[in-house]
C-alpha cells in the first residue's frame, strides 16, 4: 500500500465542539511543492529541458510512429507523458500564483509568458495525434497485444482516434495550436481579469463581486435586494465587453467547429467527455419535464414561507426565517466534513486530512483573487490544490466537502499517470457531489429537531436544484446562443433575451424578475473558460443520486468498489465503470431515479410543514 493510503487512527473520531464565533485562521496555498518561486532554478530548469525534449521528441518520432514496434511506440508514449508533467507543472503553478491574484500585473505577465513559451513549444509535437490516427487499426492491435505496458495506454489510443473524422491538416492544426495564445486564452483572459476587476458600491463600502455575490444568501431582505441591484447595474454597465467575449468565443468555435465538420456546437465536448449525445439529451429532456414537480414546487414552497407574494431573483438563495444565522468556524468546517468522509472510508479521509496539514488549501477571500471554488489536480508527480472563499455560511461547508472530494478523486486517479489520470467531465463532479451527499447526510441524521431538519433539507433541496435544475437551464442557454451567434452577430440585448427565455421556465411562477437581471449571463465563468461543461454537474448529481440510493440499499462492498472506481481516472468508460453497481447511464430511468430522490425530499418538506 502506498505511504499516503495508509489507516490515519487520529482521524478516525474528530472533535467538532469548537463553536467559536470567529472563522479563525483560514489556510493559504504552499505552492512550493510546485516551484519555490517563478524566477526558481528548478522552474528554469525544467523549462529549458521542455525546450530540448520537445524538439529531440519530433526528430526522433515524426513520420515514423507507423514504423515502431511496440516497444518504441512505449517509449515514445512515456517520453510523451513526461513533455506533459513538466509543461503542467508550470502551467499549474503560474496558474494557482495567478488565481491568488488576478489584478498583480506580475502574475499576469508571468503566467501569459509562460503560456506563450510552452505553446510554442509544444507546437511541435502536434504531429503525434495526427499520425497515431494514420496508423491502421490492425496494426494498433498487434502492438498492443505484444505489448501489456504499452496496451495500458489503449483508452488514451481511442480516445485521440475518435477525433480522427475530425482532424485537420497538420498545417492547420499548428495554425490553431499557436494562434490560441492570443485567441481564446486571451479572451478567457479578458474575461477573467474583468469579472476580478468589478467593484461593486454597497453601503458606501467598494466590495468584490464574490463579496456581494455572497450577500445574496443573507438574511436581511432588503441587503439581498441591494445586492441583486447592484449586480444588474454593474454588470449592465460592462456588458458590451462580456457581449464581445461571448460573441468572439463563440464564433471562433463555431469556425473551427465547421473547419472540423462537427455536427453540432455541443458535439466535441461530448466526443471529450466520451458520452453519447443521446444520453445528454435524455438527461436534459428528463430534467426539463421536472421543472414543474422539483423546481417549481419547491420555490412555491419557499414563497409560502417568507411570505412573499412573489419572490425576487433576490430570494432564490435566501435563508429561511428560522435558520441558523451563526456563522460556522474554519476548524468546525474542517472537522465536520473530515467526519463524514472517515465514517464512510478511513482512506479517503486520510487523504482529505493531508489538504489541510499540508497547506494544499486557499480558503480566505481577497482583494483581486478569483471568484468561486475549484481543486486543481495540476500533476500525478505532486499534488492537487483547492482554492475556496470560505465566508463561514453552511453552504461554504459543502463547498469545502464538494472540493475535498474532488481532490481525493484526483489523488487516487493520480495512480495511472499523467495520460489516464484525467476523468471526463461526465464523471468528474461525482466524487464531489457524493462527499456533499455523505456531509449532508452525516448532519442531517444527527438531528432530531424537526424545525432544523426541514433547513437541512431545504438546503440540500435548493442545492440540488441549483446544480441539476439550473446547470440544465444554463446548458439550454448556451445551446441557444451558439445557434443564435451562428446566424450572425448578437446584441447585449440579443443574448439577454436568451437567457431570460429559459430562467422563467426553470424557475417557475413563483418568481418576479427584477429588469437588469437579464445580463446575469454576464459572470457565469464556465460559459467563456468550458462551453458546454455545466451539464457535467447534472450528470454528476443524478450519477450521486443514483449510487447513494445503491449505497443505502446495502450494495455489497460498496465502498471498495467506489474506491476502485475513482482510482481508473479516465482510464475506464462510464459504462463500465457503474457495472459493479448495476447501474446503466443509457437508461431513461435512471435519470428519472435521481430526480425522484429530489421530489421525494420536497415531499419529507411538505410533511414536516403539516408536523
Amino acid at each position: 500500500m502506498p505511504p499516503f493510503l495508509k489507516p490515519l487512527k487520529e482521524i478516525r473520531v474528530f472533535d467538532i465542539n469548537d463553536q467559536s464565533s470567529s472563522l479563525g485562521d483560514l489556510p493559504e496555498w504552499d505552492l512550493d511543492d510546485l516551484y519555490i518561486a517563478p524566477n526558481s532554478k528548478k522552474l528554469t530548469d525544467d523549462m529549458a529541458w521542455l525546450k530540448k525534449e520537445c524538439s529531440e521528441f519530433s526528430d526522433d518520432f515524426e513520420t515514423k510512429l507507423f514504423t515502431l514496434d511496440s516497444g518504441e511506440m512505449l517509449n515514445c508514449i512515456l517520453r510523451y507523458e513526461k513533455i506533459e508533467q513538466v509543461a503542467g507543472r508550470i502551467m499549474s503553478y503560474a496558474g494557482l500564483q495567478y488565481y491568488q491574484n488576478t489584478t498583480d500585473s506580475e502574475r499576469v505577465k508571468f503566467l501569459s509568458d509562460c503560456q506563450d513559451k510552452i505553446t510554442d513549444l509544444t507546437s511541435t509535437l502536434i504531429f503525434f495525434s495526427l499520425e497515431i490516427n494514420s496508423i491502421e487499426e490492425t496494426k494498433l492491435d498487434r502492438l498492443f497485444k505484444d505489448n501489456s505496458d504499452l496496451a495500458r495506454f489503449t483508452p488514451i489510443f481511442k480516445r485521440l482516434r475518435v477525433m480522427q473524422p475530425h482532424q485537420l491538416s497538420e498545417e492547420l492544426e499548428h495554425y490553431i495550436h499557436d494562434q490560441s495564445t492570443v485567441g481564446s486564452t486571451a479572451w478567457n483572459r479578458l474575461f477573467d481579469e474583468t469579472i476580478a476587476g468589478l467593484e461593486f458600491l454597497i453601503d458606501g463600502e467598494t466590495i468584490s463581486i464574490e463579496t456581494v455575490l455572497n450577500l445574496l444568501t443573507d438574511d436581511d431582505r432588503l441587503k439581498r435586494e441591494a445586492a441583486a441591484r447592484e449586480l444588474a447595474r454593474v454588470f449592465g454597465e460592462n456588458i458590451k465587453i462580456f457581449s464581445r467575449i461571448h460573441n468572439t468565443l463563440a464564433k471562433e468555435k463555431s469556425t473551427e467547429d465547421k473547419w472540423r465538420k462537427m455536427p453540432t456546437p455541443q458535439y466535441g465536448r461530448h466526443l471529450t467527455n466520451h458520452v453519447e449525445p443521446e444520453v445528454i439529451e435524455a438527461l436534459r429532456d428528463a430534467v426539463v419535464e421536472a421543472y414543474p414537480r422539483i423546481s417549481h414546487r419547491y420555490y412555491e414552497l419557499k414563497r409560502k414561507w417568507l411570505g412573499l407574494e412573489k419572490l425576487g431573483i433576490w430570494d432564490r438563495n435566501a435563508p429561511l426565517p428560522q435558520e441558523e444565522k451563526s456563522l460556522v468556524p474554519w476548524k468546525t468546517a474542517k472537522l465536520t466534513v473530515l467526519n463524514a468522509y472517515s465514517e464512510f472510508s478511513e482512506e479517503m479521509a486520510e487523504i482529505a486530512n493531508k489538504f489541510f496539514k499540508n497547506n494544499w488549501i486557499d480558503a480566505g477571500v481577497k482583494t483581486g483573487k478569483a471568484p468561486g471554488a475549484f481543486a486543481h489536480p495540476t500533476v500525478t508527480n505532486v499534488h492537487p490544490y483547492v482554492m475556496l472563499n470560505y465566508l463561514g455560511k453552511p453552504r461554504d461547508v459543502m463547498t469545502l466537502a464538494h472540493e475535498l472530494g474532488h481532490g481525493i478523486h484526483q489523488v487516487l486517479a493520480s495512480q495511472q499517470g499523467e495520460l489516464l489520470s484525467s476523468t471526463p467531465l461526465t464523471l468528474a463532479e461525482t466524487a464531489s457531489v457524493f462527499g456533499e451527499m455523505l456531509t449532508f447526510k452525516k448532519i442531517l441524521n444527527s438531528s432530531t429537531d424537526a424545525e432544523h431538519r426541514k433547513i437541512l433539507l431545504a438546503g440540500k433541496i435548493e442545492d440540488q436544484i441549483n446544480t441539476v435544475m439550473r446547470q440544465i437551464a444554463f446548458y439550454d442557454f448556451e445551446c441557444k446562443l451558439h445557434e443564435a451567434r451562428s446566424q450572425g452577430e448578437l446584441t447585449p440585448e440579443d443574448i439577454n433575451e436568451l437567457w431570460m427565455s429559459v430562467q422563467g421556465e426553470s424557475l417557475g411562477p413563483a418568481f418576479e424578475f427584477m429588469d437588469g437581471y437579464e445580463t446575469f449571463w454576464a459572470y457565469i465563468p464556465h460559459f467563456v473558460h468550458s462551453p458546454f461543461y455545466v451539464y457535467a454537474y447534472a450528470f454528476g448529481d443524478g450519477l450521486v443520486n443514483a449510487l447513494y440510493s445503491t449505497y443505502e440499499a446495502g450494495n455489497h462492498d460498496f465502498v471498495q468498489k467506489y474506491i476502485t472506481m475513482l482510482k481508473a481516472g479516465g482510464s475506464i468508460h462510464h459504462s463500465e465503470l457503474l457495472k459493479p453497481f448495476g447501474l446503466d447511464a443509457s437508461d431513461p430511468s435512471f435519470w428519472k431515479k435521481g430526480l425522484d430522490l429530489i421530489s421525494e425530499m420536497i415531499d419529507q418538506l411538505e410533511e414536516l410543514e403539516n408536523v
